[in-house]
């Protein structure tokens, strides 16, 4: 689509644009600059992106949207707006239009994949064409398409949401990270549901405090929910008030889920089956009971926030219920990969305190001996969780292996100490693969094994360098080895 510069920018707060002819693209990485293409110097962690005007120029760009006037001239109109970044969004959504009708989205510390994941599953059970789009990438009933962000930049979203158009897919449903709604990623969009999981601490090497982190999550409620949409909030969370609160002055329809009589989608009973449950719940009068294929009563909570996105985008009831009974969990989220010598080895991405916790505590009444756990902190990111995590380990597993997790380019062997620090009797095995078979080695009848950090990943960050490496192989091999 090619509109002109004053369409693509409107409610931006720029000032008046004089005729510059069409626009057909936009971009914010001027490598990717084309002839007649808009550059958006967005801020940078590091860098302003106006440090790349005179390479976006260079490379055809018809003009240069920033919030901070350049030092010199490039030679081609500037346009200052007041918030570049969800000027970029907004123009983005403008020039991949058409996109999707019905779009939802969820937050959340821990489960926005899951949930995500469930809604597509559910909308096609129903019949309904649906895609996900989060840290796993971009998936249907029938691709999957690998991301690396949980939230992907403004362009990369909305390209893709016009893609899905056109493949005939109108209901599609996204992961908000509070990095994306911080950087307004997600401007241009009006979202028919949105939904809260929980909030536990996470990413404080990029927010301040817990606060900023809450207020960039409560953006997708106060900020991108549509007019008539529908709120659904997590209520057994502790920090659910917060989110119950701005749905309340946004005028949303509420539907709440948990455990509390006043939830919408209230949870009565769950009793363990094998390694899914036996889930009774009420709606609207009526009792529903279902069987969940999935290990971990958090996973109960996911599952009926996907219900209430799933109902609040146009799925009956019946049928959003009855979608439950074949779900299959996310991969990496808590999965089931393998069993051996009578003990079963779950992989987990929680890499945060509260998501460590929670897959232990999922993974407790399936042990009558010992739970092992294996898993370690990511380097360049928050420090201050990794002797939390120690903390949780030593609390609630039985038997404990540090190890390397991402180091990036902090020295690995620092982050592990930070760790031990916590939980001085783990054993300490720097090398993943090691760790892994070390500890898949020493499984008895009756273990449980709890992989957890990486999750779907198949990649290890060393440095600057991605290595591959994947939970899901290192078990298997070692297990073959065995």
């Amino acid at each position: 689509m090619s509109l002109s510069v004053s369409q693509l920018l409107e409610g931006s707060g720029a000032a008046p644009v004089k005729d510059l002819g069409a626009v057909f693209g936009l971009n914010s990485d001027s490598r990717r600059i084309e002839l007649g293409e808009l550059f958006f110097a967005l801020p940078g962690a590091a860098v302003h992106g106006n440090a790349f005007i005179a390479d976006a120029v260079g490379r055809g760009a018809l003009a240069v949207v920033t919030d901070l006037v350049p030092a010199q001239d490039p030679g081609v109109p500037v346009i200052v707006v007041p918030d570049v970044r969800a000027a970029y969004a907004r123009a983005a959504a403008r020039i991949f239009a058409p996109q999707p009708q019905t779009v939802v989205a969820v937050t959340g510390t821990n489960g926005k994949t899951s949930v995500a994941s469930f809604v597509r599953q559910i909308w096609q059970q129903a019949g309904i064409a649906g895609a996900s789009i989060g840290t796993l990438g971009v998936q249907t009933a029938t691709r999957h398409i690998e991301g690396s962000l949980t939230t992907p930049d403004a362009r990369s979203i909305h390209q893709n949401m016009r893609a899905l158009k056109g493949q005939g897919i109108d209901h599609v449903a996204l992961e908000a990270s509070s990095h994306g709604l911080d950087q307004r990623r997600l401007e241009g969009m009006r979202f028919a549901a949105v939904a809260f999981t929980n909030l536990t601490r996470d990413h404080l090497d990029y927010h301040a405090d817990m606060d900023e982190y809450r207020a960039a999550k409560l953006r997708l409620f106060s900020d991108l929910l549509a007019d008539g949409g529908t709120a659904v909030v997590y209520m057994d969370d502790p920090g659910h008030a917060a989110f119950l609160a701005a749905a309340v002055d946004r005028g949303a329809k509420l539907l709440g889920v948990g455990h509390a009589p006043g939830a919408a989608i209230q949870i009565l009973s769950v009793t363990t089956q094998g390694y899914g449950q036996r889930v009774e719940v009420r709606f609207e009068g009526e009792t529903v009971s279902f069987h969940l294929p999935l290990t971990g009563e958090f996973q109960v909570g996911n599952a009926l926030v996907a219900t209430g996105l799933a109902i609040a985008s146009g799925v009956p009831k019946a049928q959003a219920f009855a979608a439950l009974e074949q779900l299959r969990g996310a991969k990496g989220r808590l999965e089931l990969i393998a069993e051996h010598n009578g003990a079963a080895v779950f992989v987990d991405y929680s890499h945060t305190p509260g998501a460590l916790k929670t897959a232990l505590v999922a993974l407790r009444p399936y042990v009558t001996r010992d739970l092992r756990v294996v898993f370690g902190a990511g380097g360049d990111r928050d420090k201050g969780k990794r002797p939390q995590m120690g903390a949780v380990a030593a609390e609630l597993a039985d038997k404990i292996i540090v190890t390397d997790d991402n180091p990036r380019t902090e020295v690995a062997a620092t982050i592990r100490a930070e760790i031990m620090h916590a939980v001085p009797r783990a054993a300490e095995i720097g090398d993943r693969g090691e760790a892994i078979s070390t500890a898949v080695a020493a499984l008895q009848p009756g273990d449980v094994l709890l992989v957890a950090g990486k999750g779907h990943e198949d990649y290890q960050i060393i440095g600057t360098t991605k290595h591959h490496f994947s939970d899901h192989q290192a078990v298997a091999e070692a297990i073959k080895r065995l």
